[in-house]
């Protein structure tokens, strides 16, 4: 990534593991840690699996911070989705199979895959300022498009979104699969993106 950050913005490291690993937990509405239950190995504990996830993550230069006193406090992580759809194997999980299918509905984007704020520092307009760094980091990629999956349960997020004129494009239903949670969809949510 070729983009300069300024204050309180920067790239996360390793040492942040542990407030990436809440800040993941806060945005996918609990499932990560479903997904790190998983991935846990006999007796080890899936905040670790996801801890160790986000340092990887942190370490390859994938996710942005805002400090706060010197300790991250909010974050995002994203990616380019391509040209083409991906793959959707008969044997993906009914709990992620939706949200793949989102994903396919909006191709050459960036894909905002996390952004969360711990919950003390929310209302300061750091997710604010995380998005206007998504964006320019797609442009920066040579993308035009923005894309992101909102909880329908999620009314502070979408209305965050609303109000960077994100918009709706496509709705599935949450298979929740033996997940506990409110969310009864998940919905795909985009913006055009000007030259900035």
């Amino acid at each position: 990534m070729t983009l300069t950050l300024h204050e309180p913005y920067r790239l996360a490291t390793a040492e942040d593991a542990a407030q990436l690993a809440d800040l993941v937990f806060f945005a996918g509405e609990g499932l990560p840690l479903v997904v790190w239950q998983g991935l846990a190995g006999p007796g080890e504990d899936p905040w670790e699996v996801g801890r160790r996830r986000q340092a990887a993550k942190a370490a390859a230069g994938e996710i942005i911070v805002a400090d706060h006193d010197g300790h991250a406090v909010a974050g995002l992580t994203g990616y380019v989705i391509g040209p083409d759809p991906e793959p959707i194997p008969d044997d993906m999980p009914a709990l992620f199979r939706p949200l793949q299918e989102l994903e396919n509905l909006a191709p050459d984007s960036w894909y905002v895959n996390v952004l969360a704020t711990y919950p003390g520092h929310r209302g300061r307009g750091l997710g604010s300022g995380l998005l206007g760094v998504a964006e320019d980091w797609a442009r920066a990629e040579g993308l035009g498009l923005m894309s992101l999956i909102v909880a329908d349960s999620n009314t502070g997020a979408r209305r965050l979104y609303d109000r960077h004129g994100y918009g709706e494009v496509a709705r599935r239903p949450c298979e929740k699969d033996g997940w506990e949670s409110e969310v009864a969809e998940w919905i795909l949510i985009t913006k055009p993106l000007g030259a900035g």
